[in-house]
């Protein structure tokens, strides 16, 4: 029986102890062991179609794990100088990514592997044997093995406790050589390296193995980019991306994450791709001592459940200690611990198709120069509040922007939640033309447009003149505070279907809201992390919803 059968088998047994999204992966992974699978790629040098039919070799798929226990030694604490001993969880990962080849090249399938999982449960040691193994027995002449980060002290993590390793264990310590800029093989000219996104240059690279470290604090998206790029020439490279979960988002982590979630559940077809996330099905099984496991597949042997439980006891007591229990602990994303909504309560991935010939509220957020403007629909179908936003930056700002904020506007653009409009500053009649576009393309009609004043009395009377009854939304805590509280339980209540917009996402987690010594609030955008401009536009629909709310549910004769 492989390892791969054997957890799957483990999984079956203790259904409360694994996360869905690892079910599905590991049933997935027992049928391929099953039944080859003929995969049909194109290749763009060619222009043809090339259809490779993919097999499992257990010869193969033992070598790494193999070598890792044979010759890999722990570095640190009461087990330093023994042997690495892999887990079951561990060694189905390792037979996954390594035993699957093409059936008439005995190549790889996998050239990247992702593996998602909470602190503690030995992520950094995995990549280290990893990294051991390819460095010396992968059968890769002049191999390149990089560990990488937005910061060298990051990448060196993993290439340390290589080293450590290395230096523990007679038989590699006697064949490699530790410097203090690289670890090298002599026999096959091989070295290992820690790379940095501030190293000299990125260019010239030609790795066969990419360790990406911690994603979760990358801001520079280009860099995972780059390094996959340089494998381009090696016959069976692979990319090894792992991180627990982090407070950034809809940077590089929720890129990747959204990425491998769709591979996951069927939506996005990646046969390249291995992913495995641990992580709690719901944010409430933090309490639920059963659940744990589901982030922490090593609980009760590399980590401490004894270390758990007293910050789970912590945790009840100060809610401030919560956030990053719930992030490194039980993997579950979330926003910084100023944050006005969790993630949990602004997460929302469904996803609505058909709204056409209905009564809406409309928001407007106009930028300064360097801001997002954003515009709103906020309408109510089947007894949910859909929301349609459409955000603007200017042209000559797109390129900056991208690189300034380390923010995938460019992305955005591409997938049309954002559109260029100016030079180097907002063209307001775009704004006016996008409510024009949803009224005549999808017969949305909106009864009143939410706005604040400031720089906006031209928009104003441009917007009158096309018969929009315009509602000026005055900023402050008497105007924002109800509507605000309100918007906050709607979303926590997944009431409100943003079609999983990317961009208000982001907006929404990065809102910090201030309050008076009523308990009233209003938003804070100097206190903000980064843009808020699509929650502004909302808030200003909110306002008007709120306020208007029993005349807007006579004209749609719904209650929500």
């Amino acid at each position: 029986m492989t390892y791969i059968e054997e957890y799957n088998n483990w999984i079956k047994a203790n259904p409360n102890k694994v996360c869905k999204k690892v079910k599905t992966v590991y049933a997935r992974v027992v049928e391929d062991l099953k039944t080859p699978k003929v995969v049909s790629f194109y290749n763009k040098l060619t222009g043809e179609t090339e259809t490779h039919t993919y097999i499992f070799d257990e010869k193969k798929s033992l070598k790494c794990i193999n070598f890792i226990e044979r010759y890999c030694r722990q570095s640190k604490g009461k087990w330093a100088g023994k042997p690495l001993k892999l887990e079951l969880w561990q060694k189905a990962f390792l037979q996954t990514v390594f035993g699957f080849v093409d059936k008439d090249t005995g190549l790889r399938k996998y050239k990247k592997a992702l593996l998602f999982v909470a602190r503690k449960n030995g992520k950094s040691a995995l990549d280290s044997g990893v990294a051991n193994y390819m460095l010396t027995k992968d059968g890769e002449g002049g191999a390149e093995i990089y560990s990488v980060a937005t910061k060298r002290e990051q990448a060196k993590v993993v290439w340390e406790e290589s080293k450590r390793m290395i230096k523990k264990s007679p038989s590699l310590n006697k064949r490699i050589r530790c410097l203090i800029g690289g670890i090298y093989y002599d026999a096959t000219d091989s070295f290992f390296r820690a790379l940095a996104s501030d190293s000299n240059s990125l260019d010239g690279l030609n790795s066969s193995l990419v360790i990406c470290d911690e994603v979760h604090a990358w801001k520079d998206k280009n860099l995972m980019d780059v390094m996959y790029d340089s494998m381009s020439a090696r016959e069976q490279p692979l990319l090894l991306e792992t991180s627990t979960m982090g407070t950034v988002r809809q940077n590089v982590f929720d890129i990747e994450y959204d990425y491998a979630s769709q591979v996951i559940d069927g939506t996005v077809p990646d046969e390249i791709l291995f992913p495995v996330i641990y992580e709690l099905d719901e944010e409430k099984e933090w309490l639920d001592e059963e659940c744990w496991m589901k982030a922490n597949p090593a609980l009760g042997t590399i980590k401490s459940i004894k270390d758990i439980r007293e910050k789970v006891e912590r945790a009840k007591a100060n809610p401030i200690e919560l956030v990053n229990l719930l992030c490194k602990d039980f993997n579950v994303r979330q926003n910084s611990v100023n944050a006005w909504l969790t993630f949990e309560d602004l997460n929302n991935e469904e996803l609505y198709s058909d709204w056409k010939d209905t009564y809406c509220i409309g928001g407007c957020d106009l930028s300064s120069t360097t801001d997002l403007t954003c515009a709103t629909l906020l309408g109510v179908k089947n007894k949910k509040i859909r929301i349609k936003q459409m955000y603007w930056i200017p042209t000559n700002l797109l390129e900056k922007k991208v690189i300034d904020d380390k923010i995938p506007y460019d992305k955005w653009l591409k997938n049309g939640w954002l559109r260029l409009s100016g030079d180097s500053k907002i063209d307001y009649h775009d704004v006016t033309k996008w409510f024009l576009e949803q009224v005549q393309e999808f017969d949305l009609r909106p009864l009143w447009i939410g706005y604040d004043s400031w720089n906006a009395q031209f928009w104003c009377d441009e917007m009158k003149q096309y018969g929009f009854q315009m509602v000026e939304v005055r900023q402050g805590y008497k105007t924002e505070s109800a509507p605000l509280k309100q918007m906050k339980a709607d979303l926590m209540d997944k009431k409100i279907n943003y079609n999983n917009n990317p961009i208000l996402k982001w907006n929404l987690s990065n809102v910090v809201v201030k309050m008076d010594d009523n308990e009233n609030i209003m938003l804070s955008k100097e206190k903000s992390r980064q843009r808020i401009d699509g929650a502004a536009s909302l808030m200003d629909a909110y306002v008007i919803y709120v306020n208007k709310q029993q005349e807007y549910l006579n004209y749609i004769s719904e209650e929500v």
